[in-house]
């Protein structure tokens, strides 16, 4: 198929001489830094800055209301719907505007396991969007190019383009507009590329379970590379997903989005979109060590004359990032795929309040629960006007991405374990001793031990007792792990204020529930925490 004849198909008029189809990194990268998109860093990573959106626009989110999806997507403040007519207006506006100006294409798959993937097109107005996508999806071999005929969903990205809410039906000049009818994503008048990501995600998470009957997760996976066991870790911002992921020991299968079929678990992705914010070699060898040529930095802070990039400036954001493709990462598993189904599930946590055991086991019901709930919490200083901890409930451990009902994919993921007899653990990466601002943050080593007793399985040799209010089965010993810690009412230095405040965590578990999950099954709800006083 021809260049012009695929554009047409979309309604853009473009010439060969006006559009730049598959181009390679290095020749993406060349042709950004002609137009003044960026700058190169030491490293040699192309350095752009996104303008006034340095992160996700959640309320400019929308999925276009058609009768094929109306009675399936969850409609919610994250999932808000758009009229066709508006929708209508603002592909018009895309299309006339990309038809005027040089164009980058990008024909990619998400997906690694063919049997479940899905063919993309991107249309780009930025070359430097276009090197994100190429890194970010997997990359269809010459074979798989050769046939690619129609794609499957087409993203068309017009960042400079601004909107009218009174004439586009949006709630600003930007707007990510996904409508499965048409199979087409819309992202408009933002720079920030984790949109293009992201909204490609939200497709698969409607898709793989409507249409293939497999598990999308917003998760990390790695394997070990001997026994070819598995773990899939779930966590929110700053619970140590990445991190806790990317052991030495173990094989990366991806860091962020992952299918679970009935006989595997594969990346949706061809790359990682890390955090840069306070990395060093030290904490981060692995993200440090991606950031060279190919690689994108979005926001980040360069000198001017050394070229020498500071991830201690959080000046334009802390939420810097760099994308770089999966084969950056020496121990990744190129195939993106695991060798058989999990063995282990591990939900991460970074509980502020500081009374949620370190390490503990869930039944089925209670990893559902959990599930559903996907609870973690900020601390004072990470936002204005948070002086004590406050509780995050984020469905799945990703909402804003999740268009169907939590409950279908809580049900996905508890028919998973129980036929997979996978082991499930919640790992709490926050605070012992007290809350924060009196107790500290568990140690990183400790965390690394309960990990992989976890994935072992030595600690289900331990001995466990109940905790009647958060409904955990807790170890009374881990290998490498002080005793001391395991029971977080004995950290405390008055176990009236940790009772207190540990009620004061399960009534708000409860209140979540009660508010935002009315239909969630009984035997699920009865697995979760409930304040003993």
């Amino acid at each position: 198929m021809s260049v012009n004849t695929e554009l047409r198909q979309y309604g853009i008029a473009h010439t060969n001489e006006k559009c730049t189809v598959d181009a390679s990194p290095a020749k993406l990268v060349e042709m950004a830094l002609a137009r003044d998109e960026g700058i190169l860093s030491s490293t040699g990573s192309l350095v752009i800055e996104t303008g006034s959106y340095t992160g996700r626009s959640p309320k400019d989110r929308f999925i276009v209301d058609t009768p094929d999806v109306h009675d399936n997507i969850a409609w919610s403040e994250v999932n808000v719907p758009i009229s066709k007519e508006y929708y209508s207006k603002i592909r018009a506006e895309v299309v006339a505007y990309l038809s005027e100006r040089r164009v980058f294409m990008v024909h990619g798959i998400a997906g690694a396991d063919r049997r479940f993937s899905r063919k993309v097109l991107a249309v780009c107005e930025l070359a430097s969007q276009a090197l994100f996508v190429r890194q970010m999806l997997v990359r269809p071999t010459a074979e798989e190019m050769a046939e690619f005929g129609r794609a499957d969903f087409v993203v068309l990205a017009a960042p400079k383009l601004k909107l009218d809410p009174n004439i586009h039906g949006t709630h600003s000049e930007c707007a990510v507009v996904i409508n499965f009818q048409e199979r087409m994503i819309l992202v408009v008048g933002t720079q920030y590329n984790g949109e293009i990501r992201k909204s490609i995600f939200s497709t698969m998470n409607y898709l793989l379970p409507v249409e293939d009957n497999v598990l999308p997760m917003h998760c990390s996976c790695n394997m070990n590379p001997r026994s070819h066991g598995t773990t899939v870790f779930f966590g929110l911002s700053g619970t140590g997903k990445t991190t806790l992921s990317a052991a030495e020991e173990r094989m990366l299968i991806g860091d962020d989005e992952h299918g679970w079929a009935d006989d595997a678990v594969f990346n949706i992705e061809g790359g990682c979109y890390a955090k840069t914010i306070n990395i060093t070699p030290e904490t981060e060898p692995q993200i440090v060590g991606a950031i060279r040529f190919g690689s994108v930095c979005e926001n980040v802070v360069v000198d001017s004359e050394t070229r020498v990039a500071d991830y201690f400036d959080a000046s334009i954001t802390e939420n810097g990032r760099v994308a770089y493709p999966v084969e950056y990462i020496p121990n990744a598993v190129l195939s993106g795929r695991a060798k058989r189904i999990p063995d282990v599930v591990i939900f991460l946590t970074a509980d502020a309040f500081g009374v949620l055991p370190p390490v503990s086991k869930l039944s089925t019901e209670a990893a559902m629960y959990h599930f559903v709930t996907g609870f973690t919490s900020k601390v004072a200083g990470t936002e204005r006007g948070i002086k004590e901890p406050q509780p995050t409930f984020s469905s799945l451990f990703g909402e804003p991405f999740m268009p169907l009902n939590a409950g279908v994919y809580a049900k996905m993921l508890g028919e998973r374990i129980e036929r997979g007899g996978t082991r499930v653990y919640l790992v709490n990466t926050g605070w012992t001793g007290g809350p924060y601002g009196v107790g500290e943050r568990m140690k990183l080593a400790y965390t690394r031990k309960m990990v992989e007793a976890c994935q072992t399985g030595i600690v289900d040799d331990c001995e466990f007792v109940h905790d009647e209010r958060f409904n955990l089965e807790v170890p009374t010993e881990c290998p490498g792990v002080p005793s001391e810690l395991l029971d977080p009412k004995s950290t405390w230095a008055d176990p009236e204020a940790y009772d207190e405040t540990a009620d004061k965590l399960a009534r708000m578990f409860e209140t979540n529930v009660v508010n935002r999950h009315p239909d969630m099954a009984e035997s699920v709800r009865a697995a979760g925490p409930h304040p003993l006083g």
